[in-house]
């Protein structure tokens, strides 16, 4: 299908002359010689040209008049604006409207198709831009919150309210694997911010000094290793918006930059002397509780205002297992479409063992234990023996993991999946530690950055609360 480049001009034999030269250069050209009749192509008939070539002045009025009310309307297309003499104040208000080009006559032929064809490229992006965003409204609506029991359908509800308003600041609480990430992209892409970026930050898998440069950004020798300019999180999602993931691991000082600049509205880049303007809408989530931390000093309490314009808090996957009827489907659909199976048939007593168990890492868990069963299927019957909620079946003695000594056995006879061996691991360090972070990374050779974001992945952190000296040494 040709490209479509509407001609709008008075002057016939012009008209005539452009519509030949882009025809011939394979546009689908439509001419208008008033304002009245491009008014009726583009909303009448709803015609969509990738390009809009106007003259200026017109019998009717001004294309500009005409080119504001299109912007309004969100019709999309490049202008490109000729006029017969230069005027400063109607270049600065095409430029102001996003016009593509403002050219005076006579232009040679070969300028205009020049310019033309980088309009062109202009609008195709913008199209497909729109086109991706039209996508994830539809993949990220409320109703992507899957479930039918009562308690879905009022959190699907409140989801599906707040992301018609425009908020500054939010709060997503509840356990880890609750869907937190994408309850964030629904109010987003379902929100007045949808046409701005979306930039994920999950501030538990970033050391501190990491994590300071990435959010606010750096100039070129700000520290050791920055070679070059560095455009932070915060920058990125101007006018869109920053979903942080985990804040409650983000420490005291980098809490209040964050404060300080979600009060100004401005930031300078580390190492930088001059002051940016950014509009950003803050998502903040954590599984743990902000106001405990707020109350133990961990958490600045500033701060915590500041984000709690919204709270919401998404319910454990055990209090909505009448939703499983609901889940497990679309999940198995999901599994089946990436590994080429043909899973159809859930039995009964896949659904009773689901119910009986505790789900500690609720939807993410179940997602694992879906993508298990639906790889190890040999036909359409969802494999019960895979389940493995430590109600199916049973493993010989011996056969699980065990501890002897600074020995550590684990199976790889398939009765554990990788995320239980690693979370078994992490768990048995933390045991023999007496619960010291500090001490079980040490023993595992990894950072305890990286351990407390593997603690709070696998919903370990409940266990080191209850340890005794957790409070004590969690932090350290």
């Amino acid at each position: 299908m040709a490209d479509s480049l509407l001609i709008i001009e008075d002057e016939d034999a012009l008209a005539r002359e452009l519509e030949r030269h882009f025809a011939n250069k394979g546009w689908d050209v439509e001419v208008a010689h008033n304002l009245a009749k491009a008014r009726e192509i583009l909303t009448g008939q709803k015609l969509e040209p990738l390009v809009i070539l106007a003259d200026m002045s017109l019998p009717d009025g001004s294309a500009l008049d005409l080119m504001e009310t299109i912007r309004e309307q969100k019709i999309p297309g490049e202008w490109i604006l000729l006029t017969g003499y230069g005027s400063v104040p109607d270049s600065v208000r095409a430029l102001r409207l996003g016009a593509y080009d403002f050219l005076e006559k006579p232009c040679p032929l070969a300028r205009l198709e020049i310019v033309v064809a980088g309009a062109r490229r202009s609008a195709l992006a913008q199209r497909r831009l729109q086109t991706q965003t039209r996508d994830r409204r539809r993949r990220y609506a409320p109703t992507s919150y899957i479930g039918a029991s009562k308690t879905t359908e009022e959190t699907r509800r409140l989801i599906a309210r707040l992301a018609e308003v425009p908020f500054s600041a939010l709060i997503i609480g509840g356990e880890t694997g609750t869907g937190k990430g994408l309850v964030a992209r629904i109010l987003h892409h379902g929100g007045p911010r949808a046409d701005g970026p979306l930039v994920e930050v999950n501030c538990a898998a970033l050391p501190r000094e990491l994590l300071e440069s990435e959010l606010f950004g750096h100039e070129a020798g700000a520290f050791t290793g920055a070679k070059g300019r560095h455009r932070g999180y915060l920058e990125q999602a101007h006018e869109g918006t920053l979903f942080l993931d985990e804040i409650a691991e983000m420490d005291l000082d980098l809490q209040t930059k964050l404060l300080t600049v979600l009060e100004d509205r401005h930031l300078r880049r580390l190492g930088g002397e001059r002051s940016i303007e950014v509009d950003v809408q803050i998502i903040a989530a954590s599984n743990q509780s902000l106001e405990e931390r707020v109350r133990t000093g961990e958490f600045r309490s500033d701060l915590f205002h500041r984000l709690s314009v919204f709270r919401l808090d998404l319910p454990p996957l055990r209090e909505r297992l009448d939703d499983l009827e609901q889940l497990v489907p679309v999940l198995i659909d999901e599994y089946n479409a990436r590994s080429g199976r043909q899973v159809r048939e859930v039995p009964d007593a896949v659904y009773e063992q689901m119910r009986r168990y505790h789900w500690p890492g609720n939807v993410r868990e179940l997602r694992n234990v879906i993508e298990r069963a639906v790889l190890l299927a040999r036909d359409s019957v969802f494999p019960i023996e895979w389940l493995q909620l430590g109600q199916g079946v049973a493993t010989a003695p011996g056969a699980g993991p065990s501890v002897e000594g600074d020995r550590l056995t684990i199976p790889l006879d398939g009765s554990m999946a990788l995320d239980e061996m690693d979370s078994y691991i992490i768990r048995t360090a933390l045991e023999r530690s007496g619960y010291n972070v500090t001490a079980a990374a040490r023993a595992l050779g990894t950072t305890r950055e990286t351990l407390r974001y593997r603690i709070h992945k696998y919903g370990l952190v409940a266990e080191t609360a209850d340890a005794p000296s957790s409070a004590a040494t969690a932090g350290h």
